[in-house]
């Protein structure tokens, strides 16, 4: 009796395993992406060198459009450009409009509690671009967060929060559009804006002895940028070898030499 009882079992057991063999496996969005042959890539397109939309051509260059361009040929699939904006960054993420988040994106951890991030391209943090002539005045947090200054910000995104959990004292502006917001700074609209430190360079360069970076290289916090994915371990795994090759084989360099060297 006990010996059918346990036959009966191991019958059970062995039937239950070969259903569950028989089961195909879910697909990964990585599986996805293959077979639809896109990868849907979120960009903002107003945060130079990283991104840039030509509004007339409706065309994106910058640094991670062609470190997605680069992406795509990895997977060997086409790239499509999703727009987006820092404000709607998270609700157009978690509405799945695209597969994947680039253009100057830092890590942060409620990005993080609704996606993946990939290895860090990129250690950087918050510092002061002024008015070359006012370099002096803008050294510290205490030293801007007076009375009679004005700091300019972009909405939605982590320029805006590090400016308001900062600056008590001093007057916050904010300037809908990224793309021109530092020729207020220029004209004299604005006294400073507090951004990624290699963006404040980018913008050294391009308005050569009339803006300046303050001390890029010590800013005033700590912050990394990355790949925002949605949470695929399969998609996530293939963009972070992607990217130890790309830093191995010099690709990366290459590209990230074309526009911030």
């Amino acid at each position: 009796m006990i010996v059918r009882m346990l036959a009966g079992l191991v019958a059970g057991l062995l039937m239950c395993s070969v259903a569950h063999a028989q089961q195909p496996a879910a697909s990964s969005r990585l599986d996805d992406i293959m077979k639809r042959g896109t990868l849907r890539v979120g960009m903002t397109g107003d945060y130079k060198p990283f991104t840039y939309l030509d509004k007339a051509t409706q065309k994106f260059t910058g640094f991670d459009v062609d470190m997605a361009e680069a992406l795509g040929k990895a997977l060997g699939v086409k790239v499509e450009y999703v727009q987006t904006a820092w404000p709607k960054l998270m609700k157009d993420f978690e509405a799945d409009q695209f597969d994947i988040a680039m253009g100057g994106v830092s890590i942060t951890l409620d990005r993080q509690k609704k996606g993946l991030f990939s290895t860090p391209i990129m250690r950087e943090g918050k510092t002061p671009i002024a008015r070359c002539a006012d370099v002096g005045k803008y050294q510290t947090l205490a030293d801007i967060d007076k009375k009679g200054t004005r700091v300019i910000v972009n909405p939605g995104g982590t320029n805006e929060r590090f400016a308001r959990a900062n600056i008590k004292e001093a007057e916050i502006n904010v300037f809908p559009d990224n793309t021109v917001i530092f020729d207020e700074i220029a004209k004299g609209n604005a006294d400073l804006m507090m951004t990624d430190a290699s963006e404040t360079r980018y913008q050294q360069k391009q308005h050569s002895g009339v803006l300046c970076a303050v001390h890029p290289d010590k800013p005033f916090d700590f912050s990394e940028k990355a790949y925002w994915l949605q949470r695929d371990v399969a998609l996530k795994a293939f963009v972070d070898q992607w990217l130890h090759v790309s830093t191995e084989d010099g690709s990366f360099r290459k590209i990230y030499g074309a526009w911030f060297d």
